[in-house]
């Protein structure tokens, strides 16, 4: 590894004063390595004490690095935005402020972004309980590679158990602005067109507190606006000619399926209380 390289963790927060401190303990608690953290949280407009408990926790935890920045609400794309501008880590890494790292995680990502020979530039890694699912295959490297077509087929890079390098944000720019729904697939998808990216076949993030990944909480839990989402990045890979039209025809008709499936799968599990 190289010595003492810089992770810049990044934190949305909306009305998450119940949640932020475990976020910021992961961190905290991480196994010790040749790297150091700069945590920067993005209050982005709350109407809860979420400011007032990450100002006491940075005030009692000062060796942590912490910058509180604080915005109208615009969004997590913003607020991601806002803090990637002001970062000056070698590494970017992302985490939502209701999730938790496992203790092992940066130790175990990083030294994939670290050796050259890799060729990584983008690490993903599972969340607890959730499995790798096609079209993505592991390798013996424990590695399973992220595509442009794979990312368009199945997102399986949740965005807390991301980590990249700083170049991307050079080649490939920030999270649009103005998307509040599937802005990470639509990151993703941009990121694959000049950089390589890979998921690594480990349990690292506890999102959510474990509850299933849509349907229930956050902004995934408003199905209908990231179906609009998905269509979005939909005509947007087809104005940058990433897709063709007859292509752009059948992940339409795709994902309207996988939408409606959606639906009557969270209204079951719903009526079962899970």
């Amino acid at each position: 590894m190289k010595e003492n390289q810089k992770i810049s963790v990044i934190i949305p927060m909306y009305n998450a004063e119940k949640t932020v401190v475990q976020a910021l303990d992961s961190i905290r608690l991480q196994q010790d390595g040749d790297y150091s953290f700069e945590v920067i949280v993005v209050n982005d407009g709350s109407t809860d004490a979420s400011k007032d408990v990450v100002e006491k926790y940075r005030d009692k935890n000062p060796q942590m690095n912490i910058t509180l920045l604080n915005q109208p609400n615009s969004g997590v794309s913003k607020a991601r935005n806002t803090a990637m501008q002001i970062a000056t880590g070698e590494y970017i890494a992302l985490l939502d402020a209701d999730d938790v790292w496992l203790p092992n995680k940066t130790l175990r990502q990083l030294p994939f972004l670290f050796c050259q020979e890799n060729n990584v530039d983008f690490i993903s890694c599972r969340r607890k309980n959730h499995r790798i699912l096609f079209p993505y295959k592991v390798k013996e490297n424990q590695l399973a590679e992220i595509t442009f077509r794979k990312v368009m087929f199945r997102n399986e890079a949740q965005p807390s158990t991301v980590i990249f390098k700083k170049k991307v944000l050079l080649n490939t720019g920030f999270f649009d602005f103005r998307q509040r729904y599937a802005e990470d697939i639509n990151f993703w998808l941009r990121i694959s067109l000049k950089n390589k990216m890979y998921i690594l076949d480990e349990e690292l993030v506890l999102a959510g507190g474990g509850k299933r990944t849509f349907g229930v909480s956050g902004l995934s839990a408003n199905l209908p606006e990231m179906e609009k989402g998905f269509q979005k990045n939909l005509k947007e890979m087809l104005h940058v000619k990433r897709i063709t039209r007859v292509e752009y025809f059948f992940y339409f008709v795709f994902y309207r399926i996988k939408f409606l499936i959606r639906l009557m799968r969270n209204k079951y599990l719903t009526l079962n209380g899970r």
